[in-house]
């Protein structure tokens, strides 16, 4: 009993403000539990009581991402924090009961074991992938990368199933995706996460693309998670100029601190947009902020996820450990990036609501932004909406399963487009296969059909980087940023 209060103490002294009668609240908890260990019906559990029940309970209190971690968990989270990338190297398309390689990158593993561009992947670990749903598929293909597996594989114009073994390896997996233009002048970067190295790689691709002669450039955060906000400063001082604040750390306990940029950055000077969307999140957010702030930058998309906390992790007695928030992060204009806990989710009277006291702010122009967490884009643009012939061509991999077969007789290159004879010959394709579009619907999504062929087939043939390229035409963000920009 002894070791198991000495977590909960830790815990509560976080939980209550100063005043309270810590002592008189632990007599409670503990008296209960007594009560409940000598009466219960059944035997009691102290390690589920308060593992499982009192501590969490208690953290639900403050906000979703505080957690406890009894001593297995918090056993794996010291592993992951130590452990390097694990995978086979392979770029693949996931679809509902399917996924499909699209690439498989030289010197890996599923190079090496002979994975081609095209293939299905029918079961990993005798899992058929046809029986999972998407949350269980995510799963398997995560677990998958830490352990030998073994791929069940068909490939078209061979009747039997292949069966490949393969081993995963140490992965360098760059968090800056190569950059190409997206109009005369304008260059497109794709950003994927925030890490040690991401910085000095977007200077990189900058430098490749033109660097300072550059009129402008669209940063893409979609789907950008966050990490680390050394990042995330280094980062927004290649664009911001020397001085400049970036975020501001607040905290209870934790002394104000503001980040700036560099009195010896040199930054580019050339148009800036930068791209988000609900999954854009934590260092990504700090970096978007800074930029609105000090208007050096469009912001276009959908409102971003809104995580601006500052979290910081505790052991604690017995292997356990409680990564607990303890500040937040403020923009430059003074708003928190942190979305206010929605009282339908959690319980009311959640104590995370150092959030913002007013609704707008300001920019160093004047503009007004809101500052009801998260970062609200200058520009709304969601994605294209799926209509019926579209969701039936998407789910049942069409586009991807005949360029397969087109690329088994045919050779492309860089200067390959999309004819008339071939969208004629998908079209049977697909008449084939029972997906007879009429003529008024097929006529309305040319455009859009003849974009998903090329991309598809460029994916397969010449690399993922390259079916970007052609994506990236028909994507509303990435046009109407090219729009801003030029202007």
């Amino acid at each position: 009993m002894v070791r198991l209060t000495a977590a909960l103490v830790v815990c509560c002294a976080a939980a209550f403000a100063a005043g309270d009668d810590l002592d008189s609240e632990m007599k409670s908890i503990i008296g209960a539990y007594a009560a409940i260990e000598q009466n219960a019906a059944d035997p009691v559990s102290s390690e589920q009581a308060f593992y499982q029940g009192a501590i969490p309970g208690l953290l639900r209190k403050l906000d979703p991402h505080s957690i406890f971690f009894d001593p297995g968990q918090f056993e794996q989270l010291q592993k992951l924090e130590t452990s390097t990338q694990k995978g086979f190297g392979t770029v693949v398309s996931i679809l509902p009961g399917r996924v499909i390689v699209l690439q498989t990158l030289p010197g890996t593993p599923s190079a090496k074991a002979g994975l081609s561009p095209g293939d299905e992947i029918l079961g990993i670990n005798g899992y058929e992938i046809s029986r999972l749903d998407s949350d269980q598929l995510m799963q398997l293909l995560s677990e998958a990368r830490q352990h030998p597996a073994g791929l069940d594989v068909r490939r078209a114009g061979i009747p039997r199933m292949l069966r490949f073994t393969l081993t995963p390896e140490e992965l360098q997996q760059p968090s800056v995706a190569p950059g190409f233009f997206v109009a005369a002048g304008i260059g497109y970067i794709k950003v994927s996460s925030f890490e040690e190295n991401t910085a000095k790689l977007l200077q990189e691709g900058i430098e490749k693309l033109g660097g300072a002669h550059l009129s402008g450039l669209v940063l893409d955060l979609r789907g950008n998670p966050g990490g680390l906000l050394t990042a995330a400063v280094e980062t927004a001082s290649l664009f911001l100029p020397p001085g400049s604040p970036i975020v501001t750390v607040r905290g209870r306990n934790v002394p104000e601190h503001t980040e700036k940029v560099p009195d010896t950055a040199k930054p580019y000077r050339f148009k800036l947009a930068i791209l988000l969307n609900e999954k854009t999140a934590s260092a990504s957010e700090i970096v978007t902020g800074a930029m609105q702030d000090h208007d050096r930058a469009t912001v276009l998309g959908a409102p971003s996820y809104g995580k601006g906390l500052v979290q910081s992790v505790f052991p604690l007695s017995e292997g356990t450990g409680l990564a607990l928030t303890t500040a937040l992060y403020y923009t430059p204009s003074g708003r928190s990036i942190q979305k206010p806990l929605n009282a339908e989710e959690f319980e009311l009277g959640a104590t995370t609501a150092h959030t913002n006291g007013a609704k707008q702010f300001h920019t160093d122009k004047g503009r007004t932004v809101t500052g009801s967490g998260g970062i609200q884009p200058d520009i709304v643009v969601y994605p294209q909406a799926l209509n019926r012939l579209r969701e039936v061509l998407e789910a049942s991999a069409s586009f991807t399963r005949y360029a397969t077969e087109y690329l088994s007789h045919h050779k492309v290159t860089e200067e390959f487009e999309v004819t008339p004879e071939l969208l004629d010959q998908f079209k049977s394709y697909l008449s084939d296969r029972g997906i007879q579009p009429g003529v008024a619907e097929w006529s309305a999504e040319r455009e859009y059909i003849e974009n998903r062929l090329k991309t598809e087939i460029f994916n397969q043939a010449l690399g993922v980087e390259k079916g970007d390229q052609v994506e990236a035409q028909r994507d509303p963000a990435i046009q109407k940023a090219i729009e801003v920009l030029s202007r």
